[in-house]
Parts: structure tokens; sequence; C-alpha cells
């Protein structure tokens, strides 16, 4: 695992640089074989990031050959101003000319229990797999003041290491239901990046960066790729603390 930190003077800079690297990364895969399959992220920064690719640079990525998946999503319908799916639409799905076909949202409105199983199948047929596992081009994640990631969160640290592509976890204080990727599929990514603002998200940095044994039980601490790239996109305030 290759590991490296980026850190930027704003939020907006920060997903000025990040979307210039999304549209170096979906070239690079225009050369192979596969398309160029992402995993979205929901979230304050994550919204930031999409609006600066719909915004300026929506001309510079050949969408055919993108596929947007979700890492997680709270089981809400698309139009609910909760939904992951429904802010990307506004910010960048909106805006690009991308094949319906491509974008592959986790059905906030259906059962739980089945979505889950309905999406791990989705995932598993459309992506490419390695090690028994499908492999995403990019994940893009966001870290949480209890150190969860994705829908993964300290008391369900188990999804870590499930066996299965997908799980239904609930938000520990709404309980509120939500559809997660897992732990084994983050780690089996050819590239993951957590993307992170805030001075009220740098101590749970911190002790994730430099390994404290505070923050070993975060579920974040645990996304260790096993052969892909591990990036970490933080402005001045979340580094703050390093």
């Amino acid at each position: 695992m290759e590991k490296n930190v980026n850190i930027f003077h704003t939020p907006y800079l920060l997903a000025e640089k990040f979307a210039e690297e999304f549209v170096n990364w979906a070239a690079q895969s225009e050369k192979g074989s596969f398309p160029f399959c992402v995993a979205l992220s929901g979230g304050s920064t994550p919204e930031l990031l999409y609006s600066v690719i719909g915004d300026h640079f929506s001309k510079s990525v050949k969408w055919e050959n993108v596929h947007f998946f979700w890492g997680d999503e709270r089981c809400v319908s698309p139009g609910s101003p909760e939904s992951n799916y429904g802010m990307t639409v506004r910010s960048l799905l909106g805006k690009i000319r991308i094949p319906e076909s491509n974008i592959h949202r986790i059905k906030g409105e259906s059962d739980p229990e089945k979505e889950a199983v309905r999406y791990s199948g989705e995932i598993t047929d459309r992506l490419r797999q390695a090690g028994g596992m499908p492999v995403f081009d990019l994940i893009i994640l966001g870290v949480g003041e209890d150190g969860h990631t994705a829908s993964i969160f300290p008391y369900n640290n188990f999804l870590l290491e499930s066996e299965s592509t997908c799980a239904v976890a609930s938000h520990p204080v709404t309980m509120q239901k939500r559809i997660t990727i897992t732990g084994r599929v983050i780690n089996n990514a050819e590239r993951v990046a957590f993307l992170v603002t805030g001075r009220q998200k740098a101590a749970v940095v911190e002790k994730i960066l430099n390994k404290r044994s505070s923050g070993q039980n975060f579920p974040a601490s645990g996304i260790v790729p096993v052969n892909g790239e591990l990036l970490w996109f933080l402005d001045k305030d979340a580094a703050s603390m390093l």
C-alpha cells in the first residue's frame, strides 16, 4: 500500500485539485479494457468536489467510460434531501452528459436487506474481480468525528472484515438504516481517497494518521488497501493537529 497526504489552504482548493486528479485518472483508464468505476461518498466536502467537476470539468471527461456507484446511502427516497444520490444529481449528474446505464444508485427506498443483496450483485456483475472481490478504480470516502467511514461505525467494525460486498447498518444515534459497501471491498480498490475538511475533524485525523492507540478502533483506521493507493486530501483546518 502506498499512502500520501495532501494539504490545501481551503476546501475549494482541495476540491479543485482533486477534480484535476479525477480527470487524469479517468483519462488513464480510457487506455485500458475496463470502464472507470467510482464509488462516491456523501457529505459537504464531496458535494463541493462534485460541483467543481460539474461546473468546470464537465467536458474534460469521456463520461461514457465512467460508471458511478455509491459507497453508502441512507434508506430514504432519491428525492429526499438526505439522499446521497439526490445530492450528487444536483451537484454533478445534472451537469454532465453521462449514459443513464452508467449510474448505479443504491435504491434507498427499497427494503434494506433485499437492496443490500441486489446492490452487491450489481457491483459484482459490473466490476472486474481480484482475489474474489470486486475492484473499484476509485473510492471516495469521508471521516466522521467518531472515526466512521462510509456507513461503517465504531459499533459495527466487524463490517471491515465482512464477506459480503454490501451490508445494512444503522446510525448509532438516529438509528436510521443505511446500506454500505464493506471494508474488504474498500481495501480491494485500486485507489482510496479520504476527503476531509474542518477543524472539528482535526483530532480524528491526527489519531488515524499518526496511528495513535486511541484511534485503533476507528473504522477509518481499518482502511488499508491491499494493493492500491491510499490518499488523504485535507484542508488546513483538518490537518491542524498533524
